[in-house]
């Protein structure tokens, strides 16, 4: 069973959910765009069998504050106070997709606080052409301007997010949803080459494999984190 909770970080309060043994080692779970700590619940229960695991929302989503200031840089420095609120040193991090993004980000500037890292689905930092999003008319559960922000970032990435890839020097697992994605698998594959302790694996699920295939998923999470 999880547990929810709130945590002040710099003038941001980010809610987050928590599932495991408090003295097994930390594994923090960072959600996609549009989505929260609550998309992780069936992995985070598998995951929880031997991790401690964390779930924030995001700026932007879910029970967390709404500032109307987005950026991957904002997301990353939150993520990093963070850890420093929950008293967590050094952890095994997952991101999907935009969480996969703020994922990266945090451990190229901060090598020291990330043990691990699994990015699943992430978007590769090359420039992409960019789409024209409209606000869906039923009420959201994450605040509307993040999606043009993150999506701009997204579309026209910093370069250096690219050229320093090859500095994450912890151990790296990407994993792409296969053919089903709309995510280039092939760009994933060159990430993981850029990336020098890395591996990639393939589960044919789509975008959301921890959702499509949460064993699965986890289970190879625990093999990597573990070997």
């Amino acid at each position: 069973m999880d547990e929810e909770s709130v945590v002040d970080v710099g003038d941001v309060r980010l809610a987050y959910r928590t599932w495991g043994d408090e003295d097994a080692h930390p594994v923090v779970l960072l959600h996609s765009l549009g989505d929260n700590a609550a998309g992780w619940e069936e992995t985070a229960v598998i995951l929880a069998e031997e991790w401690r695991v964390y779930a924030p929302d995001l700026r932007g989503h879910g029970e967390s504050d709404w500032p109307e200031d987005y950026s991957f840089e904002l997301m990353r420095d939150d993520v990093l106070g963070f850890l420093d609120a929950c008293d967590l040193p050094r952890v095994g991090l997952v991101g999907h997709s935009m969480g996969g993004v703020v994922a990266y980000l945090l451990t190229q500037e901060h090598p020291d606080r990330v043990e691990r890292l699994v990015l699943e689905e992430t978007p590769p930092p090359f420039p992409r052409e960019p789409v024209t999003h409209v606000r869906p008319d039923e009420p959201l559960t994450y605040d509307w301007p993040v999606v043009p922000a993150m999506k701009g970032q997204t579309d026209d990435p910093d370069p250096d997010w690219l050229e320093r890839l090859g500095e994450i020097t912890v151990p790296t697992l990407l994993i792409g949803g296969g053919p089903d994605s709309h995510v280039p698998q092939r760009q994933i594959s060159d990430m993981a080459e850029r990336i020098p302790d890395s591996r990639m694996v393939i589960i044919p699920a789509g975008h959301s494999v921890h959702e499509a295939q949460p064993r699965q998923f986890a289970e190879q999470v625990t093999e990597f984190f573990t070997s």
